[in-house]
């Protein structure tokens, strides 16, 4: 009986399933069959994996984990799915960030971006925070005793204590414009909280209220680093300068991703490299 690598089931299965998931249009079908057919303990479990997945359930969400920055991390039902684009972000957060730094990543979801930054850097602290509920139990389960994990809007929840203590500020807010919502792929539309996705009428609401608060909570020469759009940038560039921030703007051509650092105290507030 030939059966597909990582899989207890017969090649035919794996077949059909390809086929299931192309009719369905998912892209990269083979590589989500052998995900599926990798976790899928029996015929009966497989059958419902593929099912869910080919009614337009988030392939993340069917497994229960995302791939990001080279690790697997929970992600419940409900939960916003890491982007692999978001993954310069942290590698250029990491790039920053001092030896046992403390950081935050605000609007954490499943507390991916945090952990893959606190691991690199080698964090002293990580504290993390979302407003909305399912994301933050998801987010406890994966930072356990690493570091904390608050419900509550922005900064709010925060203790008073890490202020001016920041070195390293994720804020992955929301950033698509309220009207372009119901343009995204319905993966986002229908299966993530809305707040994780709408960033008001330009869709920076979000960003400018965490920078406004940002300096407070930095450090001398700590950083906020946030994600925008290309047709966002010079808008969002306006928005971190306003702040106070120094600011670069950093690039990926191959993720499509385009990075917002605003730096705090650093004598060229409001400079643009």
């Amino acid at each position: 009986m030939s059966v597909h690598p990582k899989s207890r089931f017969p090649r035919s299965s794996f077949s059909a399933t390809v086929t299931t998931l192309r009719r369905a249009g998912c892209v990269f079908a083979e590589d989500e069959a052998s995900l599926l057919h990798e976790a899928a303990g029996s015929p009966d479990h497989l059958a419902s994996l593929v099912g869910r997945r080919a009614a337009g359930l988030p392939l993340e969400h069917v497994l229960g984990w995302a791939e990001f920055c080279d690790r697997r991390f929970a992600v419940d039902s409900g939960v916003f799915v890491p982007r692999r684009r978001t993954e310069f972000l942290v590698a250029q957060a990491a790039a920053l960030a001092p030896r046992r730094a403390v950081v935050v990543d605000l609007c954490c979801g499943s507390g991916a971006l945090g952990l893959a930054l606190a691991a690199a850097a080698d964090a002293a602290e990580l504290h993390a925070c979302d407003v909305e509920p399912a994301a933050v139990r998801c987010a406890r389960r994966n930072v356990g005793a690493l570091g904390q994990v608050y419900e509550g809007d922005l900064f709010g929840p925060l203790p008073a204590g890490l202020r001016g203590r920041v070195d390293v500020l994720l804020a992955n807010v929301p950033y698509v414009p309220t009207d372009d919502v119901e343009l995204l792929p319905a993966e986002a539309r229908v299966h993530e909280p809305r707040v994780a996705l709408d960033g008001g009428g330009d869709g920076l609401d979000v960003m400018r209220r965490v920078a406004a608060e940002a300096p407070a909570w930095l450090a001398p020469g700590g950083s906020l680093l946030v994600e925008t759009s290309e047709r966002q940038r010079d808008t969002a560039v306006d928005v971190l300068r306003a702040a106070g921030l120094s600011i670069r703007v950093l690039v990926s051509d191959e993720l499509y991703a385009t990075v917002l650092v605003g730096t705090a105290g650093a004598g060229t507030a409001g400079k643009v490299t």
